[in-house]
């Protein structure tokens, strides 16, 4: 008789155990998001590096083409790894998808995992143009999920400050937006010099964030006007080549202009934003912020710690928190908004091929 009530008192606990134990790993499913990592190039391990560091992340894959380092980092991050994209996405079911891999090599993947419900985190640029963008976007909200683009200066603390400036109205009468970008050449792959690969060279691949700062804070331009070029050796080598050199002209209203200077050099890479008002001139890069008055007296500057690992933990914060908890947190780069800067985009290129100045907004509004 004892041993009977031993047995079932035994079989009440064990059961009472599973029970605790299945709710704390239901509890945990719902905290936690299976995450896989799609391209393991400098922004792949920026990313995935992030995503270890929060609480929000299951790693649960990692992916790339070179089969030995795809190992030796899952190794790393004790997760499984593929050198198979497809692969990747067909056994397993992941909430979301980090994508670093260039888009040329991703886009039939991306769309898999869209379609088996997988919210998406990319690298800029959100596509190759805006018509393929377009349909990420609504293929997104057709799957009701989230799409975001990693575009770190939306993080920066510099960043942050000139937009919470502009939106107290600290100065008066903008009148010119300057942004400066030079970016070296060590990293860049052979695809990016195919235009079907790439769909475009530095303006696209190089200068998208800077661009998404300037439409953050001042919008859509109303006009554009583009000069693109590159180091190929003739003029039939150069039309089939991405630019590495581009000037941006913009106009945003009657009162406010703007431009952007892009290329591709060998050394530091720079990238900063000028601009002028009545009253002050602002440069803001990510390591500075400062302000000075009409004859070159700096009333304020800041300077910040060039962190880009704090950036992405931001960002990879943000879009996990935007997915476990939708109604108290808004996405901060969603492909929606990212819109705007592939519309921007598109019709620059479109302004080098017809040597006209173009409207960004048409390409909107066709969309509406």
């Amino acid at each position: 008789m004892g041993n009977t009530e031993c047995s079932r008192s035994y079989s009440k606990n064990r059961l009472r155990f599973l029970f605790v134990l299945t709710i704390t790993l239901s509890n945990m499913s719902k905290d936690k998001l299976n995450t896989a990592v799609l391209g393991l190039n400098e922004q792949g391990r920026l990313l995935l590096d992030a995503a270890s560091k929060l609480d929000h992340f299951h790693l649960q894959a990692v992916a790339d083409k070179d089969t030995n380092l795809t190992e030796k980092i899952a190794a790393q991050y004790k997760c499984q790894y593929y050198d198979d994209y497809r692969l990747l996405l067909t056994e397993n079911q992941f909430d979301c998808l980090i994508v670093a891999a260039p888009l040329h090599s991703t886009e039939e993947f991306i769309q898999m995992a869209m379609k088996k419900k997988c919210n998406i985190l990319k690298s800029p640029p959100l596509a190759r143009n805006f018509e393929e963008a377009l349909h990420l976007v609504r293929l997104a909200k057709n799957q009701n999920i989230k799409l975001a683009v990693a575009n770190y200066s939306r993080f920066s603390q510099s960043f942050r400050d000139l937009q919470q400036a502009l939106i107290q109205n600290q100065f008066e009468q903008i009148f010119l937006v300057t942004a400066f970008c030079t970016f070296t050449t060590k990293n860049t792959g052979q695809w990016q010099t195919d235009p079907k690969l790439a769909g475009g060279g530095v303006l696209l691949h190089d200068c998208y964030q800077m661009l998404d700062s300037i439409v953050q804070n001042f919008d859509m331009p109303q006009q554009v006007y583009s000069i693109n070029t590159n180091t190929a050796g003739d003029r039939q080598q150069r039309l089939y080549s991405t630019e590495d050199t581009a000037i941006l002209t913009m106009k945003f209203n009657d009162t406010l202009i703007g431009n952007l200077i892009a290329t591709k050099v060998f050394g530091p890479e720079k990238q900063y934003l000028n601009i002028h008002a009545k009253d002050n001139i602002i440069y803001v890069s990510k390591t500075h912020f400062s302000v000075a008055d009409a004859s070159g007296k700096v009333k304020t500057n800041i300077e910040y710690e060039d962190n880009y690992s704090l950036c992405a933990i931001k960002l990879l914060e943000n879009f996990a928190l935007s997915i476990l908890s939708p109604g108290k947190n808004t996405l901060a780069s969603s492909a929606d908004q990212n819109l705007k800067n592939m519309a921007l985009i598109d019709t620059a290129y479109l302004s080098e091929r017809t040597a006209m100045p173009e409207e960004p907004r048409r390409m909107l509004k066709m969309v509406d």
